[in-house]
């Protein structure tokens, strides 16, 4: 259902400049640079292209999760405890890193299609930086859909949307919403009170509480009304996602792929990765396969 009341207003908008990332990828960035650093309860937004060659070999996680959501061909991924798949387009990979992951993510490219997607950090509870890791994947046919007219459709990856639910389970109050609006259409999305929100555009022009906006740039919105209002106004059609969580009270100490609360916690992460102890038992005689041809 939509929200009453006015809707929320454009805080700040990012450009997201595309630059070099792990071994030969490309990602526009805005969130976790310093223009957007920190916007609790999110670390990092990337748009990646992972062509031929290239790709994220062996490294570690703790302290977050990492949300991998695939926009055109496909990415395989393989941990230390044995877990390995494949996400295509429109696929998802919600990964809780907890007391620690050793991974890698490499694109499977069999085509031409160059593999793209979004992969968004989020910071986990303090009460939670600990926890046993988890996966959480969805074939793009099994995530929901729905439509509040017949020029939006909004597929809800997590939270929900005109009463529609994602079976995504979230460490803490995360939504997010891949939503696509013809040439003329409108939306309203009610955003829970509190939580911080942004958008990031994908395709065509949006108008967001007045303010147009082109592709490939990060809309963060005010804490201020009930949601998010946004209209197409263009002849095209437009895609963007909208991102929305509830702020975390505690502090943020990030060093690389190490996301805890205290300079002690972050010490501790490097300690235990570098002993393979209290977590990361496993990377002592591990290696990826699909990434040795980098290592």
């Amino acid at each position: 259902m939509a929200f009453a009341g006015s809707a929320r207003t454009v805080s700040r908008v990012v450009r997201a400049i595309e630059q070099s990332e792990g071994a030969g990828a490309r990602v526009r960035r805005s969130i976790g640079t310093q223009q957007l650093r920190n916007f609790s309860p999110f670390l990092m937004l990337d748009h990646f292209r992972v062509p031929k060659g290239a790709g994220f070999p062996d490294h570690p996680h703790r302290g977050q999760e990492t949300v991998t959501y695939m926009l055109e061909g496909s990415f395989q991924h393989e941990d230390f405890a044995g877990h390995a798949g494949e996400i295509a387009a429109g696929d998802l990979q919600w990964m809780t890193a907890g007391r620690g992951i050793m991974h890698a993510e490499m694109p499977l490219q069999d085509s031409e299609i160059i593999p793209t997607g979004l992969q968004l950090w989020v910071d986990l509870p303090s009460a939670e930086k600990m926890c046993e890791p988890r996966y959480q994947e969805l074939k793009d046919t099994s995530i929901p859909r729905v439509n509040p007219n017949d020029l939006v459709e909004v597929k809800v990856i997590s939270g929900e949307s005109y009463g529609t639910s994602s079976p995504v389970q979230t460490k803490a109050g995360v939504w997010y919403l891949d939503i696509r609006v013809k040439a003329g259409g409108k939306l309203r999305q009610p955003i829970p009170e509190g939580w911080n929100a942004f958008l990031y555009t994908l395709d065509g022009d949006i108008d967001v509480a007045g303010k147009k906006v082109g592709a490939f740039n990060t809309v963060v919105l005010t804490q201020e009304g009930g949601g998010l209002e946004v209209e197409n106004p263009a002849s095209g059609d437009a895609r963007f996602v909208l991102i929305a969580g509830e702020p975390l009270d505690q502090e943020v100490v990030q060093y690389g792929p190490f996301v805890m609360d205290t300079p002690e916690g972050i010490r501790q992460a490097f300690t235990d990765y570098q002993t393979k102890s209290n977590g990361f038992e496993r990377a002592a005689s591990w290696g990826s396969k699909i990434g040795a041809h980098m290592m």
